[in-house]
């Protein structure tokens, strides 16, 4: 089982997430200088998640149903364009991944198509409120598992193996139950609410960091820092599952520590973004909120760069 690690932590003077491998991958920050070295993603020979694909959300722990609704409109978003706004969009946003499988072959691409699955909802903490990673793994294993990525959002109430000290979420995949005789791997994510337990790591900008230059924090698109967090990680961990589910797709670097689509463009959401500062962003009138991207039903989200593999740069919306 392949278990990576999502970070916006800050050490000394710059963001770097990479990764380290136990019996399994997992992403973590390490300490780096000025100096940086071009990013050159190589494709591992492995599968892309490919087709009709179901995000189901196991809810996990007490959220609001405004909450949980940030949520399910990310993933809305993320297949829906919204006029006249699209440049801009979340949908936009991921169509950065499609150059992924362009590379994989050119002549005839495989399409991903990413939909809102099953929501599970577990308010009576089943498990407790203090989870190893195999019980997320488990949770995960709720839903469905084939042609699916399961992710499992835990409260701010809820400890998880790591959070707050190394990660502030995971993907993975893991093998499935036998359906009709055939055994498939799914892909997981887990990413925790971090509002009351370390939002200078997991839900900067919308909190003032830990480490490192001490910019004001910037207001969150939804109006709730833990979600909005959430959101960041989610989506960085989206662009990870897609082009390198399974530890063999796209990552830069050796396989002990790779960056992936997201986490290769640490702390950069607009141009112009370096260390503490997150780069020019759009700015609600209205709420003074900043925001990248637009989705369905009117939100306003802020989404990380992601690697642009045909540019060798990180993309951003804005």
């Amino acid at each position: 089982m392949a278990s990576f690690v999502s970070t916006h932590f800050f050490l000394q003077l710059l963001l770097v997430i990479s990764f380290f491998h136990f019996s399994s991958a997992a992403r973590r920050l390490l300490e780096s200088d000025d100096t940086q070295q071009p990013l050159l993603f190589q494709y591992h020979s492995g599968p892309l998640l490919t087709g009709k694909i179901a995000i189901n959300l196991i809810w996990y722990g007490k959220f609001k149903p405004s909450q949980r609704a940030i949520i399910s409109d990310f993933i809305t978003s993320l297949s829906t364009s919204t006029p006249p706004t699209a440049q801009t969009s979340v949908a936009t946003w991921w169509k950065t991944t499609d150059k992924y499988y362009h590379l994989v072959n050119s002549k005839k691409p495989s399409a991903l198509a990413l939909s809102l699955g099953t929501q599970i909802v577990d308010e009576t903490y089943s498990l407790g409120k203090s989870l190893s990673n195999q019980q997320i793994v488990a949770l995960a294993s709720k839903g469905g598992q084939k042609n699916a990525i399961n992710v499992v959002l835990t409260s701010a109430d809820v400890a998880v193996e790591g959070f707050c000290m190394s990660k502030c979420g995971t993907h993975g995949s893991s093998k499935g139950a036998s359906v009709d005789g055939k055994s498939y791997k799914f892909a997981y994510i887990w990413v925790g609410n971090s509002e009351t337990q370390c939002p200078g790591q997991c839900a900067w900008p919308f909190h003032q960091p830990i480490y490192g230059p001490q910019s004001p924090p910037l207001i969150a698109p939804n109006n709730d820092v833990g979600l909005d967090g959430m959101v960041v990680n989610l989506a960085s961990l989206l662009a990870g599952t897609a082009t390198n589910p399974f530890g063999n797709g796209y990552f830069q670097g050796p396989k002990e520590a790779p960056l992936e689509a997201a986490s290769a463009c640490p702390g950069v959401y607009g141009k112009g973004a370096y260390p503490g500062y997150a780069g020019n962003l759009l700015v609600d009138p209205t709420t003074g909120a900043s925001y990248n991207a637009n989705g369905a039903h009117g939100r306003k989200y802020l989404l990380p760069a992601l690697f642009d593999p045909s540019t060798q740069t990180c993309s951003t919306l804005v």
